[in-house]
This record gives C-alpha cells, sequence and structure tokens, in this order.
C-alpha cells in the first residue's frame, strides 16, 4: 500500500495470506529462512512495481500554467475593473451560517447577499459551472449532465474522460473569458468548466489544467502574480474554483465534522485571498458562487440501474446517482419502452422527454439545442438514489431537482461595483453572466436565458 504525505511516499508491505508465519516451531529452521528471504523477494519487487506504476499516474498531472502567446490588452481595457469569480462546489446555500464561515460572512454582510443562488436542472457540477459560465441552460449550452450521449457523434461524454472533456465541439455559448478574450481583454483561470479547450478557437490567456495537486498558497501566489503584470499582459477576469466542499459531502455528508472543516478551508483560503490582493490598491470584485446543493440519501437502498424491462439492445443508456437517459437507437421504440418501464417504476419517475418534463426545468426535447437528452430521463425519489451492484452511493449527493431547498446554492458579491450591505432574494445562476459582462463593459453577442435586470441593482 502507498500513502502520501506532506509531499513524501511512505511504502508499506501488506504480506498477502500465503506469506510464510514466523512461529516458535519454525522460525530457526533453514528452509523456513530461504523460504522468507525469497518471499520477501518477491513481494519487495511487487511493491516497487507497484510503486512505479502508482506514482507514475500520480505525477503524471500537468502543474503547470498553460499561456496563450501573442496576447495582450487593449489600451481601452487597462481602466476596467478587475472581477474574480469563485466557486466552492457544492457550497450550499446555508453553509456559511451553519458552519460559522466568518470571513465569508463578513464579507456578504458588508456587500451583497443572496437568500441562494438557484442551480439548473440537472444540479449537477459541470452543467452548472458552465451554466454560470455562459449564462445559457444546459439543454442549451450543450452540457447536458456530467455523462451523456451524442446520437450524430454517436460518442459518450463523461466528465473523467479528458478526450471529451477537452474536445470544443461538445461545448456551446460564449464563455465570459471567451467573450473578453474576443474584446483584447486578458482572462486568467484556475480551474472552471470548459477553460481547458477552445470554445470558438479561445481559452483564457493564462490557465491551468484541473489538477490536485497545486496547494492553495501557490494558487493564490500566482492569482498575485497575474494582477502584477504590467497593463498590457494584466487579466481582468480570474476564475478560481474550490473542490473540497462538494468532496467532503460527498464522502462524510452535510452534517459531518469533514463538511464543517473544508467550509472552514474556504473560507479561510478567502481571507488569505482578499488579504494578498487589498495590498495592490486595484478595483477588484469578487462574486462567490456555487453550482449546487447538497442533500444526505440513502445509502442502504439504492435503486438498482438499468431498470429490469429496460430492453438494452434497443436503447444507449448513461446515468449517475440523480438520472438517467434513456436513448432509443429507432424512435419507434420510445413508447413501449416508456409504457413497460412506467408500469414497474417504484421509487422513480419516468419521463419521455417529448411531452413530460416539468417546464421549468428547460430540459425537454423542445429545449434540447444539441439533441444529448434521452429520449427518457428517470429521475429517482429521495432520498433514495440510483446505483448499481457494483457501488455504493455516496451520503451526500445532489443532481435532484434545483427547485428543492438542499439543491439551492450560495451566491456573495463584494468590492468596489457593488452595493454595500445589500440583501437580495434568490435567483438563477443563468443571470450571473450579463451582470459580469456588464460589469466589464463588454457587449453581449449572441443569445443568453440570463437577464442583466434581475442582478441590475446590486451594482453601484
Amino acid at each position: 500500500m502507498l500513502k502520501f504525505l506532506s509531499g513524501r511516499i511512505i511504502l508499506v508491505l501488506i504480506f498477502h495470506e500465503d506469506f510464510p508465519k514466523i512461529t516458535p516451531a519454525n522460525r530457526f529452521k533453514p528452509n523456513f529462512i530461504h523460504q522468507i528471504h525469497f518471499m520477501s523477494f518477491r513481494y519487495s519487487i511487487a511493491a516497487i512495481l507497484l510503486c512505479f506504476a502508482f506514482c507514475t499516474a500520480t505525477f503524471a498531472q500537468d502543474i503547470t500554467q498553460q499561456i496563450v502567446p501573442g496576447r495582450q490588452n487593449d489600451k481601452s481595457q487597462f481602466d476596467k475593473p478587475y472581477v474574480i469569480l469563485i466557486s466552492a462546489d457544492g457550497f450550499r446555500h446555508d453553509l456559511a451560517e451553519k458552519y460559522h464561515a466568518e470571513t465569508l460572512l463578513k464579507l456578504a454582510g458588508s456587500g451583497v447577499k443572496a437568500d441562494y443562488l438557484q442551480p439548473s436542472y440537472p444540479s449537477l457540477t459541470f452543467p452548472n459551472h458552465y451554466t454560470i459560465a455562459t449564462g445559457m441552460y444546459p439543454a442549451h449550452h450543450g452540457l447536458v449532465d456530467n455523462s451523456m450521449y451524442d446520437k450524430k457523434k454517436n460518442t459518450k461524454y463523461s466528465i473523467g474522460n479528458r478526450k471529451e472533456v477537452t474536445d470544443s465541439t461538445w461545448y456551446g455559448g460564449e464563455p465570459i473569458w471567451v467573450l473578453a478574450e474576443k474584446n483584447h481583454m486578458l482572462s486568467a483561470s484556475f480551474y472552471w468548466v470548459g477553460s481547458e479547450t477552445a470554445v470558438e478557437g479561445y481559452r483564457p490567456t493564462y490557465y491551468y489544467i484541473y489538477n490536485d495537486k497545486i496547494d492553495i498558497t501557490t494558487r493564490i501566489n500566482e492569482v498575485k502574480k497575474w494582477l502584477q503584470l504590467p497593463e498590457d499582459k494584466r487579466p481582468h477576469l480570474i476564475t478560481f474554483y474550490f473542490p473540497d466542499v462538494d468532496h467532503a459531502e460527498h464522502k462524510s455528508g452535510t452534517e459531518s465534522k469533514e463538511t464543517e472543516e473544508a467550509v472552514h478551508f474556504v473560507d479561510e483560503s478567502i481571507k488569505a485571498m482578499t488579504d494578498s490582493l487589498a495590498t495592490l490598491n486595484l478595483p477588484i470584485n469578487y462574486v462567490f458562487v456555487a453550482d449546487h446543493g447538497m442533500t444526505n440519501v440513502d445509502t442502504k437502498n439504492p435503486i438498482i440501474m438499468p431498470p429490469p424491462s429496460l430492453d438494452t439492445n434497443k436503447f444507449i443508456f448513461t446515468y449517475g446517482s440523480s438520472i438517467m437517459h434513456l436513448y432509443a437507437k429507432t424512435g419507434t421504440d420510445v413508447e413501449a419502452e416508456y409504457q413497460a418501464i412506467k408500469k414497474d417504476a417504484k421509487d422513480f419517475d419516468v419521463y419521455r422527454t417529448s411531452t413530460d418534463v416539468p417546464a421549468k426545468w428547460h430540459y425537454s426535447h423542445a429545449d434540447d439545442y444539441y439533441n444529448r437528452i434521452g429520449d427518457m430521463i428517470l429521475v429517482p425519489h429521495l432520498p433514495r438514489v440510483f446505483g448499481s451492484g457494483k457501488r455504493t452511493p455516496e451520503i451526500g449527493n445532489h443532481g435532484f431537482d434545483p427547485y428543492l431547498t438542499d439543491m439551492r446554492a450560495t451566491f456573495y458579491a463584494w468590492g468596489p461595483a457593488f452595493k454595500k450591505k445589500k440583501k437580495i432574494p434568490g435567483f438563477e445562476n443563468v443571470d450571473i453572466y450579463p451582470m459580469i459582462a456588464h460589469l466589464l463593459d463588454l457587449k453581449i453577442e449572441q443569445k443568453i436565458d440570463g437577464n442583466f435586470e434581475t442582478l441590475k441593482g446590486i451594482l453601484k
């Protein structure tokens, strides 16, 4: 077994059950000593090979900064303000109060605090991060799920598939950094969904490929270095991402000590960032958001998928804990399969996307610009979730109806462009994009779902 602690590798040999046992009766026998030497050698070689394979995989992550050459800010952008868009994945609307995140509560109290941020359906990480970046619902920008199938491409997308994640043809809309770069305003990203691929031919000028090896102090220092660059090379838009709360909630649940510690880690990191950047005396505006909330689920009784009534010869399917997509190979199979599954359905709903999906989700066949939503979707009844015989669901989960209270996310904003001590009702996350575009004086050319009027009142 290998453990990685503080940058050091600790190798722990766990002996196989057939390793000779040392007993008073055999410890001095010559043959036994030879057997020990042979087995020690054999398992040492195995351990070294395991170490080599594991280390190669672990350290293969690219932690270098990527820089697009030849770009600079137009002089007309020099005097524009700065925006740092921060996402804390899974930071439910009530977590700052629940776990006493002192810095965030203080900053939100001095600036703008929404009752909640409404995710888009499904309330999953990739669809909602890209919705925040584009101002479009998932069915309109193309990332309709963390995993999905495109009939035209005859290809599946999943967030763990690097080839597909970096394929720009999956990404519609115009991310806020693309809008900035097209207007000769430089941008930077310390992780954000879509930032690692060239949407419309543009990546942020400065960006990192997502990895978990760069510590928070290094990341904050890098942001400061970006903002210390000469005016023609200094990014005015920066995206920054925290995975920590989401990871803790999934593994340990929303009521856990681990989640509380993750909330405090984010809070302390925000303090470190704002304190460090305050010394630059720049007009920096912070927008702190989350992609979704989180709820605890029944881990002992998963709904096993795919359902027995599904004819897997006629359908392609993708699924996670909160949603399953069924893609018919021929359109004539949909109705018969729908009736069969609906008849046997227990603890989950079956929707035909042509007729049945709730309009408030913006997730019907008519909404589906890229034809990536299944012909049917299955949605579990909480607290039960989907699973398989191979894995147990995580205790914390999301992806459900975004109108559920536990799916609500967080929105705070502070800085010279924002009004002071302003509390606002909850709103949809599609409305963040036009607010940031207005703040940076960037004209939106594409049709979006967000409305600037929603957040117009929070700006000075």
